[in-house]
């Protein structure tokens, strides 16, 4: 019986002990919530597949769309277009400027599992080339000034005729699989079926193509980091409205984008979350400088004055755009921060056309100066929206003496019948910008004036020879920092010569359902760069033990991907399996704490600084986020918002890269109510710790 006593002890000494292990465990280790793989993500998009091929799809955006998800490029451009290297590892420039060689990575599989090589990047630049290629003149043009030679399996060489700091922007180009097409005539490649089921190396492949939808399946190849979506679908309508309506019944989750006209309806749908960023191009209007008028400088700064782009922006495009100060974007390493921005001031306005001599003599509401009124037309495409613009500014001209007759002329036409031949007084347009490099070249040099046989973009007639050599020599060195000096010329002669007026640079809006998480969105240079990050999207969570002693997640099986060994070659020596480290998803930081900390200096000292805009200011519209970012070993930093009533933050932007006195993101006023929010800025560094975040208050008030 004593013998039995002592075993009932043990065991219930052992227990209490267990116990005691249990509650300590409890008290001291959460579940934290990771994104995990699978899931399928529906996105509506306005119009239909014709070319699914990165050589021919500038055509068609929602090919284009599909070309990013499925192609990869020689090299990629972040969000700041800045080049990456993708496909290739790397690249070295020849002192002179004229050789090129790329090394390629040993480890890309195309979808159908056979080794990417120097052979189809050949055949890609030689199917541009070809004289048949049915792709853009302008991309065939340039590539034929061009010499490719394979070094061997992994090496390729570019040898250009001359100097063009530019060429790197061509590199981000979607490769195309030799081992299937080399046999097909360049002349048959735009009508080929490879062009309706692709085979890239991008991040999704092809499952499934009807025709009212594409099925991309996660591509359990590729060579970057896994995606978290298992699967993408995008669903194919005529138009916006419609898409809109096919998320309203559940059909999609995603509408690629949201048009100022649509932006009401988007801010009533509750489950809806909008992103916004700046898109590559400006609207503006060009003046022809062949006509008398336009050719006073004094004439063009007025019409400049006289324009609220800011109330234009607020109203007419729901707070789509940001107000233009230069055809170089804003957030670009070629931009000019400190260019000036020429405010609504309608009185300056008055007194420029005053001074040089353009007076309204005989009170009938419009200015003359020798006889002549100051009155001419201006062009616009017959879009509704366009035409809306045309007659905002038409009024605002008018309001000091300015005579603008709206001419409304199909958009189809604009280029070759209006602007191309030079047949406008003064004529409303958008550019879009389709490179990521800052060259201006082709749209204000003297030489690219529009002549008897059409070409140049040249359209305003700008023929300023230190405009041109600032243009014509930053284009020919590669040295980044003489570049930007050169563009910050360009820009500061621009903004005082005034050879057009510019409006805005437009913003994109994306609506996504709350669901599908880690979405961001940076400046684009086309819709189809929302997919920059989609390998980062997620749908599914799953829940992990995250300790408070160690601030560190327990022990967990990872996924280990062995890299492809490329089969040895006449040219190539076989290449040893590297060994690979495990591929764990990014680790997403706890909510952070809402409650505010009282800035001071707007948050001086700390790794990151929101520094406009400005503690305790009132804004609206569009909102242009700037600050800094400069923490050493950084992992990444986020910035993201509340009300001031709300207890969690919405993100704004995610970014792994540094900002130093530059954008961080933009933020759509209108899709929030007013009143007060908090702005909060977190830097995160490579070991996890976060820096005490930079918050500032400001009133929404649209």
């Amino acid at each position: 019986m004593r013998h039995i006593r002592w075993q009932l002890l043990i065991a219930l000494v052992g227990v209490a002990f267990l116990s005691a292990i249990l509650a300590y465990l409890t008290l001291s280790t959460t579940l934290v919530e990771r994104p995990d793989f699978g899931g399928t993500y529906i996105e509506g998009v306005a119009g239909r597949p014709n070319t699914i091929n990165p050589i021919f799809s500038q055509y068609n955006d929602v090919d284009r769309d599909i070309a990013a998800l499925v192609f990869s490029g020689l090299t990629r451009a972040d969000e700041n277009g800045a080049l990456k290297p993708d496909l290739a590892t790397r690249w070295t420039i020849s002192p002179d400027g004229l050789v090129y060689t790329f090394t390629l990575r040993a480890d890309v599989l195309w979808h159908d599992g056979a080794f990417f090589s120097a052979d189809d990047v050949l055949y890609t630049i030689h199917a541009i080339q070809d004289p048949a290629y049915k792709g853009p003149p302008d991309l065939g043009a340039f590539w034929r000034t061009v010499a490719v030679t394979r070094v061997d399996d992994t090496t390729v060489r570019f040898q250009l005729t001359q100097p063009y700091a530019p060429f790197l922007d061509y590199t981000t180009i979607g490769m195309l699989p030799a081992h299937l097409l080399k046999d097909i005539p360049s002349v048959e490649l735009f009508q080929n079926p490879f062009n309706r089921r692709p085979v890239g190396t991008g991040p999704f492949q092809v499952a499934e193509i009807t025709a009212a939808q594409i099925t991309l399946d996660a591509n359990p190849r590729y060579y970057n980091a896994r995606p978290y979506l298992g699967r993408l679908q995008l669903k194919f309508y005529p138009d916006y409205e419609s898409v809109f309506a096919a998320y309203t019944r559940d059909e999609v989750e995603g509408i690629a984008r949201i048009l100022p006209a649509y932006l009401p309806k988007a801010r009533a749908l509750d489950r809806l979350t909008l992103y916004n960023a700046r898109i590559t191009g400006y609207s503006l209007v060009y003046l022809n400088l062949s006509k008398p008028m336009f050719q006073d400088k004094a004439v063009r700064q007025a019409l400049l004055y006289a324009l609220n782009r800011q109330r234009i922006v607020n109203d007419l495009l729901q707070g789509q755009g940001l107000i233009a100060s230069s055809p170089i974007e804003p957030g670009t390493w070629a931009y000019n921060s400190a260019m000036p921005v020429y405010p609504f001031d309608p009185e300056k306005a008055k007194q420029l056309l005053d001074n040089a001599g353009w007076r309204d003599a005989n009170n009938d509401g419009t200015r003359e100066k020798d006889r002549a009124d100051l009155a001419f037309n201006l062009t616009t495409p017959d879009d509704p929206a366009r035409v809306a613009l045309a007659n905002e500014i038409a009024k605002s001209w008018q309001a000091i003496g300015v005579k603008a007759t709206v001419q409304a002329v199909p958009t189809s036409l604009l280029v070759q019948n209006v602007l191309r031949p030079r047949q406008f007084d003064a004529a409303l347009y958008e550019w879009r910008t389709l490179s990521n490099d800052p060259d201006q070249y082709e749209n204000w040099h003297q030489t690219q004036i529009p002549g008897g046989a059409g070409l140049g973009q040249n359209y305003s007639g700008l023929n300023d020879r230190d405009i041109s050599e600032a243009l014509e020599t930053a284009r020919k060195t590669n040295d980044q920092s003489k570049r930007a000096e050169l563009y910050r010329r360009f820009q500061e002669l621009f903004a005082d010569r005034v050879p057009a007026l510019l409006l805005y640079y437009p913003v994109y809006t994306y609506g996504i359902d709350a669901r599908v998480r880690n979405v961001q969105l940076a400046p684009l240079l086309t819709p189809s760069d929302r997919f920059r990050n989609v390998a980062q999207w997620y749908i599914k969570t799953k829940r992990i033990a995250f300790s408070a002693d160690t601030g560190e997640p327990t022990p967990a099986p990872t996924l280990t991907r062995a890299l492809p060994t490329r089969p040895p070659t006449a040219t190539a020596t076989p290449m040893p399996t590297p060994s690979v480290a495990p591929t764990v998803p990014p680790t997403l930081a706890p909510p952070s704490s809402p409650t505010p900390i009282t800035p001071t200096s707007q948050c001086a000292n700390l790794p990151g600084i929101i520094k406009s805009p400005l503690q305790d200011s009132t804004v609206s519209g569009t909102v242009d986020v700037r600050g800094s970012t400069t923490r050493p070993n950084l992992a990444y930093w986020k910035l993201e918002y509340r009300a001031d009533a709300a207890t969690t933050y919405t993100q704004l932007f995610r970014s792994d890269q540094p900002v130093n006195d530059g954008a961080l993101s933009l933020w759509s006023t209108k899709t929030v109510p007013n009143g007060v929010y908090w702005l909060q800025l977190t830097v995160v560094d490579t070991t996890g710790n976060a820096s005490a975040p930079c918050q500032v208050r400001v009133t929404v008030a649209n």
